[in-house]
């Protein structure tokens, strides 16, 4: 039987942090409790908001802005357009591990639009690439993470060491603050400290979890979880999945088997299927994405580790050969910084120009 653990919420949770450490057995972040402050009226907070995610995304993105945009900056500048421009782009693309078949069909569309509006320079490439990689993120539809079935029920796949377990407890923290009611399933029983690492973070942000011993069947505990959450009203399901190598055959078929049981309990879920990479593994996390796809069908991707990467141009190929939605990106340690993923943020945030480059744009242009 599945042992029930209900946890009193703790604040301190992802939010307010004032400093962090690590328990070294679990490995899961240990938060300060945030001192006491006034709140701000509303129409502060919601003036704000904008301009807050806005400084999320260019903050997550640094590094791969760094690596990706700012060379560019330097390439656009003033140049005659040449096959030298392009080779010098094709190589910035690659760098950013934007992938070989995605940045061949971006070069090509590129030269072809080149070819119709016949540009004065290489400054327009700026733009002209921004609204191509705008165009590509958004050819697939965006959906709430949730929808209105009850229990929605959300499987977790991905393998060991992606962020798997902090996007769970991210994801749970957001959905509970949005009041929902919320259950997790630790169904990872075969890696060691799995089930305590998630009954740690469903303690810190306040929320049920059902597990069962070490080594146990997943699909038992999957079917415990759907079984309890159907009769606790509960929300939100999310089933944490073993993560060893994609490679191992008999772990996929265990996948398959939870998937199974979850639809057999509950027709119709699991709800959502989300992938989590790591953004940081660039084209490797795409041949990952690859396998899981032909276990199940994936309904998005969970690209964590994205402010630590400058490989973060594995995102345009998710979307144009995976053909599966990037629901979330992480920029960060904080619960906020599990951002929903947004082409106009991503696509702005990368862009974005420092004082610096701002005035060598306006010392260009005064010459």
């Amino acid at each position: 039987m599945a042992k029930w653990f209900t946890w009193r919420k703790n604040e301190s949770a992802f939010e307010g942090e004032t400093s962090e450490t690590s328990d070294p057995k679990l490995d899961v972040p240990v938060l300060d409790a945030p001192s006491a402050t006034s709140p701000e009226p509303l129409e502060a907070v919601l003036e704000e908001e904008p301009v807050r995610e806005q400084s999320i995304w260019r903050r997550g993105l640094a590094r791969l802005r760094r690596v990706f945009a700012t060379p560019l900056g330097q390439l656009f500048r003033r140049r005659p357009l040449s096959e030298e421009v392009f080779a010098e782009l094709e190589e910035a693309l690659l760098g950013a591990d934007v992938g070989v078949q995605t940045t061949t069909d971006l070069i090509e569309r590129l030269r072809e639009r080149c070819r119709r509006e016949k540009p004065d320079d290489a400054s327009a490439l700026r733009d002209y690439l921004k609204e191509e990689m705008l165009g590509l993120l958004q050819k697939l539809p965006s959906s709430p993470l949730v929808g209105a079935t009850r229990p929605w029920v959300i499987l977790m796949v991905g393998v060991n060491g992606v962020g798997k377990t902090t996007s769970i407890a991210k994801l749970a923290a957001r959905f509970h603050r949005e009041g929902k009611k919320v259950l997790l399933v630790a169904a990872d029983t075969f890696r060691a400290a799995a089930i305590e690492q998630l009954e740690v973070w469903a303690g810190r942000v306040g929320v049920e979890l059902v597990k069962h011993h070490s080594g146990a069947s997943p699909a038992a505990v999957a079917f415990d979880g759907v079984r309890a959450a159907i009769a606790r009203k509960v929300d939100v399901v999310i089933v944490d999945t073993a993560g060893r190598l994609h490679t191992k055959t008999p772990l996929m078929e265990e996948l398959k088997k939870v998937h199974r049981v979850i639809d057999r309990e509950l027709p119709g879920a699991p709800h959502e299927v989300l992938l989590v990479l790591d953004a940081s593994t660039g084209q490797n996390a795409l041949i990952q994405a690859f396998t899981f796809q032909k276990a199940f069908p994936l309904t998005g991707v969970i690209l964590a580790k994205m402010d630590g990467s400058a490989k973060g141009g594995v995102v345009l190929s998710v979307v144009e050969r995976l053909g599966v939605p990037i629901r979330c990106v992480g920029l960060g340690e904080k619960e906020e910084d599990l951002q929903d993923f947004s082409a106009e943020n991503f696509v702005e945030a990368l862009f974005s120009q420092s004082e610096s480059e701002t005035s060598l744009d306006r010392e260009s242009r005064a010459e």
